[in-house]
C-alpha cells in the first residue's frame, strides 16, 4: 500500500477552483441543506470518509437535525423524516452514484422531475455528479477526516 498519495487539489489548485465555481452556480439553484443531504448521501454510498465529515458538519452548520444526518444512510426507510422533494432527490443521488448496467431508473427520473423544475434538476444532476467527482477523488487520495 501507497504511504503518500498525491492530493490532487494541491498539485492543480487551479482545477480545484473551476470546480468550485461550478459548484456555486449549482447553489444559486438549490436549497443549501438539500444540497447537504446529497452530498452527504453519495459519500456515504461512496465510502468517503473525508466528504462524509465535511458534509456533514456542514449541514449542521446551516442548521440540518442530527437526527436527520444520521437517518440519511436509510433515508429509504425513514418514514416522513424526508419531505417528498427530498426522497425524490435522494433516490436520484442513489441512482446516479450507482449507476450499474441499469443507469438511473425513468420511475427515479420522473419522480425527481415532478419535484424540481428543469432548471433545478439540472442543478441537481450536476451537484451529484459534482460530489461523485469529489468523492472519487479524495477516496483515490486517501483523504482521512480532520480532526476538530
Amino acid at each position: 500500500m501507497a504511504e503518500k498519495r498525491v492530493v490532487w487539489a494541491k498539485k492543480l489548485p487551479q482545477v480545484y477552483k473551476k470546480l468550485d465555481e461550478v459548484d456555486l452556480v449549482i447553489a444559486e439553484h438549490l436549497d443549501v441543506r438539500l444540497l447537504e443531504l446529497v452530498k452527504l448521501r453519495s459519500s456515504v454510498l461512496n465510502g468517503c470518509a473525508f466528504c462524509v465529515d465535511l458534509h456533514t458538519r456542514k449541514a449542521l452548520g446551516e442548521g440540518e437535525s442530527q437526527q436527520r444526518l444520521f437517518l440519511v444512510s436509510t433515508w429509504y426507510e425513514a418514514g416522513d423524516r424526508f419531505t417528498e422533494r427530498e426522497r425524490a432527490a435522494l433516490a436520484l443521488t442513489d441512482e446516479m452514484t450507482e449507476l450499474g448496467g441499469h443507469g438511473v431508473s425513468d420511475e427515479v427520473y420522473e419522480e425527481a422531475a415532478e419535484h424540481f423544475d428543469e432548471t433545478e434538476l439540472a442543478a441537481l444532476m450536476s451537484a451529484i455528479a459534482m460530489i461523485n467527482l469529489y468523492n472519487r477523488l479524495a477516496v483515490t487520495s486517501r483523504l482521512h477526516p480532520r480532526e476538530h
